[in-house]
């Protein structure tokens, strides 16, 4: 495989890696500063978005969004507190709980994809809708190889 860079004259800052990390890092920051007014953090709309979106176990959210058990736990355990998902034992088998999106969830959740994708045009400024459907089908490739 042939290399991108040189790494002798590599800058992190502007390859590909460290341009995605800093593009992320503030998106998440302007992100949470705009879902202050939900009481929410960027980190627990993924974490709504990625539910909302049909997965309903700790393990599925864990592995979606990189979280260790852990951490995801007191996540969900913070937005059960604040009223946003519910956990729901299995029927079939009780010891299966599975995570599901409250009532008031699913009411702010539409809210806060309109906050979030405000957020995103805002960085995406500029770009004509061609540019932009082009660097998806590049930030998409890059995950499939």
């Amino acid at each position: 495989m042939t290399q991108i860079h040189d790494t002798k004259t590599l800058d992190p800052r502007t390859t590909i890696g460290g341009l995605l990390s800093r593009v992320k890092m503030r998106m998440f920051e302007e992100l949470d500063h705009e879902l202050e007014r939900f009481d929410i953090t960027a980190a627990q709309y993924v974490v709504l978005k990625t539910l909302a979106n049909g997965v309903d176990s700790a393990s599925g959210l864990c592995k979606g969004v990189s979280y260790d058990p852990g951490a995801m736990t007191r996540m969900i355990d913070r937005l059960e507190k604040k009223g946003l998902v519910r956990r729901v034992r299995c029927p079939d088998d009780r010891r299966v709980v599975k995570l599901q999106l409250s009532d008031e969830g699913k009411t702010v959740y539409p809210k806060l994809v309109a906050t979030a994708e405000e957020v995103t045009s805002r960085r995406l400024k500029g770009f004509s809708k061609a540019e932009v459907s082009q660097l998806e089908g590049y930030l998409q490739r890059m995950l499939a190889n």
